[in-house]
């Protein structure tokens, strides 16, 4: 798996928009420019996973808010699955906000399951911190 060089900027304002704690260009561009990153983009958002082995971590799903429950997160990731088959990756993990209900149910649409949590994983600023699910996808096994 390797990523291609992205546009570190675009990332990093599509990142700003859909969380409330970006992450910067430069991590960006470094986190896709790993050895075994997978990186999809669109206009309204991308993923970027990180594969070592034969398994993957999805380290974020960022779609523009605007752009939200419109198919988006659902195509990208599909997209990113399918590369990580391709390179021989049979596990994907990810974390996920447990007051996060559609990135939930689009997790769960693609076959995802809950192995686990980490409690007050999630800062939220004056908020009370929000425990994160662990969620695992065997592949392939579906991409919905």
């Amino acid at each position: 798996m390797s990523a291609r060089a992205p546009d570190a900027g675009r990332l990093a304002a599509l990142h700003a928009e859909a969380f409330a704690t970006p992450w910067t260009a430069e991590d960006l561009a470094a986190l896709a420019m790993r050895p075994g990153a997978v990186l999809e983009a669109e206009s309204d958002g991308f993923v970027l996973l990180q594969g070592v082995g034969d398994e993957a971590e999805v380290l974020t799903l960022a779609v523009r808010p605007a752009a939200r429950r419109q198919g988006v997160g659902g195509r990208l990731m599909r997209r990113a699955l399918a590369r990580a088959t391709e390179a021989g990756v049979a596990r994907v993990f990810l974390e996920v906000a447990e007051d996060n209900d559609a990135a939930q149910a689009l997790y769960a649409r693609l076959g995802f399951a809950a192995t686990g949590r980490r409690r007050a994983y999630y800062d939220r600023g004056a908020a009370p911190r929000v425990d994160a699910l662990l969620l695992v996808l065997n592949l392939p096994e579906r991409l919905g």
